[in-house]
């Protein structure tokens, strides 16, 4: 696992928005470059520079195809809270060139749920799989609605939301638990790691004790994202605030390693 440490969001959010734009005008010429994204604020400053290197003619997503983490079931697209519509006022409306058609959110609405889990991993592998997934974490080290002792080998499917997820998430219902869904349909660990690459932003204190789990604790289920461990090509981009927990020969390991990758 490599731990990029950057000095603030907005700096890990610059270097993250590099990364993707430089793996997708890498791809071009080779069929759809295969992107999975995720909802929160810790992707708003990665999309925002995304969305300006698009402008300027740096990037072009005419060739990406999009699978976002999740969606929360029983919502429908037009609410205020739904994560299709997050996506569009923060993301994809934005962009100059990225059509509609190539555009995969996980349907919160669907008559059969379980059926729309399968079909998102059958449109995923139909691809030939994710080149990329960006993501983020939960306080609890979370990764998309994979709650704490979720399996490392799951699949898309639907996820019961813990308390502690919906009192977080309250903030975006009123600050009231119970309206925010009790259920998601989410992307499976297994579905992550089964990506080329999985690049994870970590951003701000509250993160800090996830981080430090996740890089320095073993591999478990209590930590999800902590299967990460086992990928060939996993990326964390996190930022100094949340390196509060580290250890410091951790920290100083991480930064001697990128400072060599610089040389």
């Amino acid at each position: 696992m490599r731990v990029v440490i950057q000095e603030n969001y907005d700096k890990m959010s610059q270097w993250a928005a590099n990364v993707i734009a430089a793996r997708i005008n890498g791809h071009r010429g080779k069929g759809p470059f295969v992107l999975g994204l995720p909802t929160g604020s810790s992707p708003l400053g990665v999309y925002r520079e995304l969305i300006r290197k698009n402008k300027a003619g740096e990037v072009s997503f005419a060739d990406v195809v999009t699978f976002n983490m999740d969606e929360y079931l029983g919502l429908p697209r037009e609410h205020d809270q739904s994560y299709w519509r997050f996506m569009h006022e923060n993301f994809f409306d934005h962009l100059t060139d990225m059509r509609p058609e190539n555009v995969h959110i996980l349907n919160g609405m669907a008559p059969d749920p379980e059926a729309e889990c399968r079909q998102y991993e059958e449109q995923i592998a139909a691809l030939g799989g994710i080149d990329l997934f960006l993501g983020g974490i939960g306080v609890d080290g979370h990764l998309a609605f994979n709650e704490p002792y979720t399996s490392l080998t799951s699949r898309t499917g639907v996820r019961v939301l813990t308390t502690d997820t919906r009192i977080v998430n309250s903030r975006f219902f009123g600050n009231d638990p119970e309206k925010v869904p009790a259920k998601a349909l989410s992307v499976g660990i297994g579905t992550v790691t089964d990506a080329k690459e999985v690049l994870i932003l970590i951003s701000g204190h509250n993160k800090a004790r996830a981080l430090a789990a996740v890089v320095e604790g073993g591999v478990s289920q209590k930590w999800t994202c902590s299967a990460l461990q086992m990928h060939n090509n996993a990326v964390i981009a996190c930022d100094e605030d949340a390196c509060g927990e580290l250890t410091v020969d951790t920290y100083k390991y991480f930064l001697d390693i990128e400072r060599g990758e610089r040389l």
